[in-house]
C-alpha cells in the first residue's frame, strides 16, 4: 500500500512562532509536483511535540487541501500515551487522511510484549492503515523484528514499518521474514538504497523536503530494478543527506529550506536554528549540487 518516497514534511513558522500556513500550502504543492508519493505530516521533522491541538487539525487540513488527492497523506499520531494516540487517530480519520505513522512509546518505555499490546489496542480502534515507526535513537526502545511481525500478524491494518534503527543486520532479518503484506520503509535517507536492495519498498525521508524529485527518482529506480541509476543518485547526494543531520533534525533541513527559498529558518524551542558555521556548510553543499 505504501511505497516509493514519503516526505516527512517540515512545519513552516513565521517570525513570531505561529504556523506559516501559506508556506505550508506552497511546500505541499512543491512536494507533489516533484513526484512524492506520500506526505507524512507532524512527524519528528514536523516538530510534532511542540504543535498545539488546534494547530494540529489546521496543519493536517491544510496539507490535505493543498495535496488535492495527489499523494497519500499520512499523519504522525504517536505519543507515549496509548489513549492519546487513539485520540490523534480520530482527528486523522475525521480529516480524510490515508494512514497514520505511530512511533514507539518513549520515556515510559515498556517491553516487547507491551509494544504488542499497545499497538493492538490502537489498531482495534481505527480503520486507518498504520505504519509502525522504530527509531531507538529518539525513543530509547528498539522494536525487534519478531515483535514487528507479531504486531502485523495480530493487526491487519498494520501494513508498513518505518525502520530507523540504523541496524542493517536487524533490517535484513526483518525483510527476510516479512510477508508481502508488510512494507518495510527506510527511516534513514542514507540507508534507503541498501534497504531497498534487500527488499524494502521505499523511504520516509528528511532529504526529500529539499530534493523531492531526486529521492523520488532514486526509489523509483530501485522499484523498477534500475539499481545502477539509483546508485548514481545515492552517491551524488549522500553528502547532502548526511549534512541534514549535522545538528539535531529538523534544524539543518529548516536551514536548507530557507536557502532554497521554501520557508523561513524558524523553529520552536527547545530546538534552535543551526549555527552559522553549519548553515554555511549546508549552503555551500546546496550551491555545489545546484551548479
Amino acid at each position: 500500500m505504501f511505497k516509493g518516497t514519503g516526505t516527512a514534511i517540515i512545519t513552516p513558522f513565521n517570525d513570531d512562532g505561529s504556523v506559516d500556513y501559506t508556506s505550508l500550502k506552497q511546500f505541499t504543492r512543491f512536494q507533489v509536483e516533484n513526484g512524492i508519493e506520500m506526505l507524512v505530516v507532524l512527524g519528528t521533522t514536523g516538530e510534532a511535540p511542540v504543535i498545539e491541538e488546534d494547530e494540529r487539525e489546521k496543519i493536517i487540513a491544510t496539507v490535505v487541501e493543498a495535496n488535492n488527492g495527489k499523494a497519500k497523506v499520512i499523519v504522525g499520531t504517536g505519543t507515549n500515551s496509548t489513549a492519546h494516540v487513539v485520540k490523534n487517530n480520530k482527528v486523522a480519520e475525521k480529516l480524510g487522511t490515508d494512514g497514520v505513522l505511530i512511533v514507539n512509546p518513549y520515556y515510559n518505555k515498556g517491553t516487547q510484549a507491551s509494544l504488542c499490546e499497545h499497538y493492538k489496542f490502537i489498531a482495534e480502534k481505527t480503520e486507518l492503515p498504520i505504519i509502525l515507526y522504530n527509531v531507538p535513537s529518539r525513543t530509547a526502545m528498539n522494536m525487534l523484528p519478531d515483535t514487528m511481525l507479531k504486531i502485523h500478524s495480530d493487526c491487519k491494518n498494520v501494513v508498513a514499518i518505518k525502520e530507523a534503527s540504523g541496524d542493517i543486520s536487524q533490517i535484513a532479518k526483518l525483510l527476510a521474514a516479512a510477508p508481502e503484506t508488510l512494507s518495510v520503509l527506510s527511516g534513514n535517507d542514507d540507508q534507503t538504497l541498501p534497504i531497498m536492495a534487500l527488499g524494502g519498498k521505499g523511504v520516509i525521508s528528511v532529504f526529500s523536503n529539499v530534493f523531492p524529485k531526486e529521492m523520488s527518482d532514486l526509489t523509483n529506480a530501485m522499484l523498477e530494478g534500475r539499481n545502477n541509476d539509483a546508485l548514481k543518485i545515492h552517491n551524488k547526494y549522500l553528502e547532502m543527506m548526511n549534512l541534514l543531520f549535522i545538528e539535531t533534525s529538523p534544524s539543518p533541513v529548516k536551514a536548507a529550506c530557507e536557502i532554497l527559498g521554501l520557508c523561513k529558518n524558524r523553529l520552536r524551542m527547545p530546538l534552535l536554528p543551526v549555527t552559522d558555521k553549519s548553515y554555511e556548510v549546508i549552503k555551500l553543499a546546496i550551491n555545489k549540487l545546484k551548479a
